[in-house]
């Protein structure tokens, strides 16, 4: 697979959040919220972008499981939906952590807004690459030109270390936190 352009970094902030971490990554995106909905909600679409696989449609409040994949390896990880308020605002946990994405419309399409709540100060910068990545992906699967997952390691072929260290920069975070 050819390397995808991760391109600049986005607007992103952290903020301690009841003894955890919270990244707010943004990322403008020219499709209508609907159809940003459909991408992060039907199982379908998420295998071609996500860093995981889901076992039902995250449209809708309840139980599910995220299928974490890194090469050959898969971890399956419990996940609530707590709130799904199509096609604006979903919420679910992953593990131990929480995902909020807010979708705004725009005059140019959407708003994402991705806060996802960490315990480890250190995995801000991380998570951040790792996101950023995946929503390329996923840009590219909404403007109808897709290009395979990247999960796991494989993101280092993609410019996840210099995303790593440009997010720790803005977020004021050292590669040398421990993890």
């Amino acid at each position: 697979m050819n390397a995808i352009d991760p391109g600049p970094i986005w607007p992103v902030e952290a903020h301690p959040s009841g003894g955890r971490w919270t990244l707010v990554l943004q990322r403008d995106l020219p499709h209508p919220p609907a159809k940003v909905w459909a991408a992060l909600t039907e199982p379908g679409q998420l295998a071609q972008w996500a860093p995981y696989l889901a076992d039902r449609d995250l449209g809708s409040t309840g139980g599910a499981t995220l299928t974490m994949i890194d090469g050959e390896s898969a971890e399956d990880l419990p996940a609530t939906v707590q709130r799904a308020e199509p096609p604006h605002l979903l919420v679910y946990t992953w593990g131990e952590d929480l995902l909020r994405w807010e979708l705004t419309p725009t005059a140019s399409g959407t708003r994402l807004v991705l806060r996802h709540t960490m315990a480890d100060r250190a995995w801000l910068p991380k998570v951040a690459a790792g996101w950023h990545l995946c929503l390329v992906v996923a840009g590219r699967l909404l403007d109808g030109n897709p290009a395979p997952p990247i999960r796991g390691n494989e993101a280092k072929n993609h410019g996840w270390v210099e995303l790593d260290e440009a997010y720790g920069r803005e977020l004021g975070i050292s590669g040398d936190e421990t993890v």
